[in-house]
């Protein structure tokens, strides 16, 4: 018997593949934002809180933001990134001790859809860290709601997909595969 996880994972899968067929072909976006949800209440484990888009937005505008890190891959985050962003090499991830950061400050950490940062969340949260949460929806969220990303030429509107298949919840922004 396959795990409920496995099992739910193909069925979005499968309505995936329904989305684009057919007559109403043109409202995909919004069964895409539907199917989006649905993936992501799969793939999350939920053991680290999340923080959406809008609220986070806000939060970088206080004298105070938190700490905001990146656990994709060099070349995604090239590509494009949040603002103040530091880098966390993700194959790093379980042997890393984070010495250098302060475990008072809120952390923030994300990735494309948030599956590889909630790993990254939860080695930071057995090192001690306790106010870390991961960005809901990962940077393909923040992108898809119209928030900004930048790279070293300063704000852009391309993003590193990962792959075609994650690819396709990015609504927004122009995919850019490095």
């Amino acid at each position: 018997m396959l795990p409920l996880r496995i099992l739910r994972f193909g069925c979005c899968l499968g309505l995936l593949a329904l989305a684009g067929c057919g007559p109403d072909a043109e409202n995909v976006p919004t069964r895409s934002s539907v199917l989006y949800q649905q993936l992501l209440r799969t793939i999350y484990r939920h053991t680290v809180p999340t923080v959406p888009a809008v609220e986070l937005a806000r939060e970088l505008q206080q004298p105070a933001p938190p700490l905001l890190l990146d656990a994709r891959t060099p070349a995604e985050l090239r590509v494009s990134h949040l603002a103040g962003a530091q880098f966390v090499d993700f194959d790093s991830v379980p042997t890393a001790q984070f010495a250098d950061l302060d475990r008072a400050r809120p952390v923030v950490v994300y990735c494309s859809v948030g599956l590889r940062s909630e790993r990254l969340g939860e080695r930071l949260h057995a090192l001690g860290f306790r106010q870390v949460r991961n960005l809901y929806g990962g940077l393909f969220e923040w992108v898809n709601e119209g928030h900004p990303v930048v790279n070293e030429g300063g704000v852009t509107d391309a993003v590193h997909p990962y792959s075609t298949f994650w690819g396709s919840w990015l609504r927004r922004g122009r995919k850019v595969y490095e």
